[in-house]
Formats: structure tokens, C-alpha cells, sequence
């Protein structure tokens, strides 16, 4: 039998309150617990409502990876809105005919992404800047109002990389998000699982591995971009267990020259995605990376 539907949103409140005081997110400032990530998601999504943003609404999000974009996330998915997060790599053209075509009512961005868009994408989306987040939420110890969604209900909105043509929008829903994270159970995404994310989470490939460890109640260390040392150093001090990486960070991980000086046994999984593993580096890496990060593939 199927196991029975419980939205994002519902799973992400459940951790706050059976385990308030485990830390659950990191990023290059500060770590908040579960308690303290519930608190923050249920201020902005309270905060949202206010702006009249409903169910089924887009709430876009440009910038670098940081607590507040997971938390903007996290709340739009929870109040049945459909977050839309949008490639910071993009020309300013390609962001504004991105935000056009989501119908995006409420952007979210870091101030140097946001200024990179026209007056009237800024305008007609009533743009919060990352920086002035805390004065625009909801009071200490706002709710959202309920929202029942359904599993056919839009959970995000995200674009193609455009390289051989036009940015195209993709619709995934609860649905599609409940079987991946339920699919990505087997690879021990739990309470005891701390998932270091180096790639930008408007990518699918960053979200296959940051939404099953958030659902999981587990521990997520965020990098705003990455660096081969510090993607070491970080993996160390939190005793990563997961990893999502693309290719090329491998190599960059395999050039540097302390890489083997790093306790990275911690690891239990890692992925590699988005563009082929030649043989040579991946030999390299089984030679040289702990045998944990090698239980699982991809």
C-alpha cells in the first residue's frame, strides 16, 4: 500500500516540533535549529498571506544560496503557493522574460540580483530584498492562516537552462515531490543525515538532494558557491554524510592539493549529475575519496 500523502510543508512542522533544539540548516552566517527554521518559515509564509498571495500563486526567488532563500521556499511550498526559483546565472532579459511568464506576484532576491532586473519586473512583483527580510516578516510567533493542498497541487516552478533556446518552465507537483522524497529514503536521508549543498537550488539536480534531507529532519549545510577547499573544510566541521556534486567539482575537488589531508569518512552518499563522468576522474576519485561515499550512485 502507497503511503498516505503528507505535504512538505506538514513534514517540515512535524521535525519543529519532535525535534525543536536539533540544528536543521546551516549557511555561511549562522545555524538555526528545527525550532527556530519552523518559527522563520511560518513568519514569512504568514507574511506572504498578508500580501495576498494564495494558494496556487507564484512567489519567485533570485540569489545565492543562504537560509533565508531555503526559508522563502519552504514557505511558499507550505502555504500552497508554488515557488518559483530563478537561474542567477540569467541575463537581466532572460530573468525578466522569466518572471513574465511565471506570473510571478512576490520576488525575493539578494539586492545585487534584484537591481539587475527592469523597473517593471521589480515593480509589478513587489520585489523583498534578502537584506530587509526580517522588517518585512510577520510578528515573532505568527502563523500562517491553513491551507489544505492537494497532491496534484503545484509545488515549484522551475526553468530550463535555456542552451538551445528560450528558458522553458517546468511544473512539478506534491505528488511528483512525495515519490521523490520517498524514493530518496533508501538512501538514508534521516535525522541523522547532514546534506552539504554546493550547487544553487534553482536547480532540480540541487533540489533532489536538498528537499528529501529536509524532509528527512535532517541537517542541511548550505554554500553561497563553491570552493573545492572549503567544500572540504565544511564537510569536515559537520561531519557531512551526503552530497550532491556535478563533474566539474570533482575534478576541482581531485586538483587540490591537501584534498587528502581532510576527514571526509563521514560520507555515506554522494551523487554525480548534469553532465557525464569520464572514466579517468571518476577512477581517480574512487582511488582517493573515502569508500562511504561510494555505497551509493548516481
Amino acid at each position: 500500500m502507497a503511503p498516505a500523502f503528507a505535504d512538505f510543508g506538514t513534514t517540515l512542522r512535524r521535525h519543529a516540533r519532535e525535534i525543536p533544539d536539533e540544528p536543521a540548516i546551516s549557511d555561511d552566517i549562522e545555524t538555526l535549529t528545527w525550532r527556530a527554521l519552523g518559527d522563520l518559515i511560518d513568519r514569512i509564509g504568514a507574511a506572504m498571506q498578508r500580501e495576498g498571495i494564495a494558494r496556487g500563486d507564484r512567489v519567485a526567488i533570485l540569489g545565492r544560496n543562504s537560509i533565508s532563500y531555503a526559508a522563502v521556499f519552504c514557505a511558499a511550498v507550505a502555504i500552497g503557493a508554488v515557488a518559483t526559483p530563478l537561474t542567477a546565472s540569467a541575463t537581466s532579459e532572460a530573468l525578466d522574460a522569466m518572471i513574465a511568464d511565471s506570473g510571478a506576484r512576490l520576488l525575493f532576491a539578494d539586492r545585487d540580483a534584484g537591481d539587475a532586473l527592469g523597473e517593471d519586473a521589480q515593480a509589478k512583483t513587489g520585489m523583498v530584498t534578502f537584506d530587509r527580510l526580517e522588517e518585512w516578516l510577520a510578528p515573532v510567533g505568527t502563523s500562517p492562516e491553513p491551507v489544505v493542498i492537494a497532491p496534484d497541487d503545484a509545488f515549484n516552478l522551475i526553468y530550463s537552462s535555456g542552451t538551445t533556446g528560450t528558458p522553458k518552465g517546468i511544473v512539478q507537483d506534491h505528488a511528483m515531490r512525495a515519490a521523490h522524497i520517498e524514493r530518496a529514503s533508501a538512501f538514508g536521508y534521516g535525522r541523522d543525515a547532514v546534506t552539504l549543498i554546493s550547487t544553487p537550488l534553482y536547480s532540480n539536480n540541487t533540489l533532489v538532494a536538498f528537499l528529501p534531507a529536509l524532509a528527512g529532519g535532517g541537517k542541511v549545510v548550505l554554500m553561497a558557491r563553491f570552493d573545492a577547499r572549503e567544500f572540504c573544510r565544511l564537510a569536515e566541521r559537520h561531519g557531512a554524510t551526503h552530497a550532491a556534486l556535478v563533474p566539474v567539482q570533482y575534478d576541482r575537488l581531485m586538483a587540490l592539493p591537501d584534498f587528502d589531508r581532510f576527514d571526509l569518512s563521514a560520507f555515506r552518499v554522494k551523487t554525480s549529475t548534469s553532465a557525464p563522468f569520464p572514466a579517468a576522474l571518476k577512477a581517480q576519485v574512487v582511488d582517493r575519496c573515502p569508500a562511504g561515499w561510494w555505497r551509493s550512485t548516481a
